[in-house]
């Protein structure tokens, strides 16, 4: 049987994991003590279909069945909402029709939102189908049909040496050396600097800032059933969560990688635009982080084998869509792993495969 190292334990490293334990043994090394320590387990996740490049949007559709029905479904339901003011209404119109929106009057948003100011807001859209995902149990469930298939995780497995060798990836980590016959890399932010290590050509991979803080409840209401809401060309966000609201600046910020914080700047910047839609002002907030968004150049996921490295599979680049096209991005790379013709459509295919950026 096939021996497979995955490399991160992030949404992208189990989804692949768990795909490929059917028919390979499979293991997940992850350098920090816990899974998702970075990007997956600090995002405020949302399944909107018509969210990201066309096939990114393939794959989120892909997706729903699995995130609707698998383990009695990971989704709740939770709207989406774009607000512009009247100096927006080119840029309104754009996301209207990128989103596959419906207009709505100034009321109604108000409705949903009762702190919007209808004195600033001029125009709404709104999307009922977006849904929360459980991103814990999501992964825990990609985890769990792993071991079932007789797969392992490995924490603290930062990865120092990565060489093909005689037919083989050989690996060193802090903890252990490894061998496999692929070698799978879902390191997010770190992905082009394991590619480094293996000697195998960069796709540059951007990891990008996303910075959100938590506030509470405006006037203390009850948040559960309104829509995450939006200002135009997502120059910031608000969605509800666990009784408050997460608030964020939608900063895209290049950086390097690394363990990633919430600058205070920023975030001021968020909260400002926030309030001037809304009629309550922000006076503390509950907490605050950051995490890294990464991107390959043309805004789409990379997966399947690279064209010039034997073994070697990418499972990377999943920027703000990792959560929702998990799903069917990781069944993808197994069926491309072991020749088996895919679902999707072959331009989606091509769009992805790795091959697009050499």
């Amino acid at each position: 049987m096939t021996q497979a190292l995955v490399i991160g334990g992030g949404i992208a490293g189990l989804s692949a994991a768990a795909h490929l334990s059917r028919d390979a043994e499979v293991t997940v090394l992850e350098g920090e003590e816990a899974l998702g320590y970075h990007a997956s387990g600090r995002s405020a996740a949302l399944i909107e279909q018509n969210y990201g490049a066309p096939s990114v949007q393939a794959l989120n559709r892909a997706s729903v069945e699995y995130l609707q029905t698998h383990d009695g479904g990971y989704l709740t339901p939770r709207g989406l909402m774009i607000l512009g003011t009247a100096e927006e209404e080119e840029a309104f119109r754009t996301d209207l029709a990128d989103m596959g929106l419906e207009e709505i009057s100034v009321d109604c948003a108000c409705g949903m939102v009762p702190v919007l100011n209808p004195d600033r807001l001029r125009f709404a859209g709104y999307h009922a189908d977006a849904q929360d995902i459980d991103t814990d149990r999501l992964m825990q469930g990609f985890a769990r049909t792993l071991r079932q298939n007789g797969g392992d995780i490995l924490t603290r497995q930062k990865v120092r040496s990565l060489r093909y060798h005689n037919e083989k990836w050989e690996l060193q980590t802090d903890a252990q050396a490894h061998r496999a016959d692929i070698v799978i890399n879902a390191a997010g932010a770190w992905a082009d600097q394991i590619a480094g290590l293996a000697g195998v050509a960069p796709m540059r991979i951007t990891p990008h800032r996303r910075s959100m803080a938590r506030i509470p409840a405006p006037d203390g209401q009850d948040v559960s059933n309104w829509p995450m809401f939006f200002g135009v060309g997502e120059s910031w966000y608000a969605k509800p969560d666990a009784g408050c609201l997460l608030v964020s600046p939608a900063d895209e910020d290049p950086v390097e990688p690394h363990d990633a914080w919430a600058e205070e700047m920023t975030l001021a910047t968020g909260i400002a635009l926030f309030e001037k839609m809304v009629t309550t002002q922000v006076t503390r907030l509950l907490s605050s982080w950051a995490g890294l968004r990464s991107f390959a150049p043309d805004r789409t996921l990379v997966l399947g084998p690279d064209p010039a490295a034997p073994g070697f599979i990418w499972c990377a680049g999943q920027g703000g869509y990792g959560f929702q096209t998990a799903p069917a991005a990781g069944q993808l790379v197994a069926d491309l792993v072991f020749g088996r013709d895919s679902a999707l459509p072959a331009q989606v295919v091509a769009a992805l495969k790795p091959e697009r950026l050499r």
